[in-house]
């Protein structure tokens, strides 16, 4: 039986507009209700449609995290949102800079755990080194606290930046596993299934007469009944 105490960290993928004010919504979202944010990157992934990725690395108890999901899904701009903790095999990677001081051994030790830790050493100076690591957020904070007991220690991460293995695609397939949300008449609906001749094929009652979007950032077909949007 699941614990609904536990602490459980999630991240979260979330597929947005790339306009003005997005990026301060979802930010507002967490602030505002408490939430906590261990980790935002985001990025343009489709120039064509505009579309960004916002990758959120967020902890709390089950409740809370589904009340996040659920949260940011109503936010009009969001295309989907998806839990890649809860779909299961994902890759994560984040990226750091690491500036070491040091001099004598501890320099030979630095090169070495960098050498270990598969760094790069991207300048160098009589004093001090700058290393580039990449790895999982674990990974990443090892190699640090390794430097930290060898000298001076100035970092730079990048945060966290996620996919789904195997051959789901969020963009194009949004719908298609456990832990996806994606809009209808501005309420979060959770689908499965795939796209058929180009439309999102959901399951029925999950929709109703909803929007389905086309694979390939061409943009939306709307239905006639659509309160918001108005026809097509």
């Amino acid at each position: 039986m699941m614990n609904s105490d536990v602490i459980e960290r999630h991240i979260i993928s979330v597929l947005v507009d790339n306009e003005p004010g997005v990026l301060a919504r979802v930010i507002g979202l967490f602030s505002g209700r408490g939430y906590n944010i261990e980790s935002l990157t985001v990025a343009e992934v489709d120039t064509q449609a505009h579309l960004s990725r916002i990758s959120i690395v967020t902890s709390g108890t089950p409740m809370v995290i589904e009340q996040i999901k659920a949260q940011l899904a109503r936010l009009v701009p969001i295309h989907s949102v998806c839990d890649l903790t809860e779909m299961g095999a994902s890759i994560e990677r984040e990226l750091a800079l690491v500036k070491i001081i040091n001099s004598g051994d501890d320099r030979i030790e630095a090169l070495r755990i960098a050498d270990t830790f598969r760094a790069r050493t991207l300048d160098s100076t009589l004093e001090s080194f700058v290393f580039e690591i990449t790895g999982t957020s674990s990974k990443v904070a090892a190699f640090t606290d390794l430097m930290k007991s060898l000298g001076e220690v100035e970092i730079s991460r990048t945060g966290v930046s996620a996919i789904s293995r195997g051959n789901r695609i969020d963009y194009h397939n949004p719908f298609q596993t456990q832990g996806v949300f994606h809009k209808s008449f501005g309420i979060a609906r959770s689908c499965t299934g795939g796209f058929k001749h180009g439309l999102s094929d959901c399951n029925a009652g999950d929709t109703g007469a909803g929007d389905c979007r086309y694979p390939g950032g061409q943009g939306r077909k709307l239905f006639s009944d659509d309160p918001i949007r108005g026809g097509a």
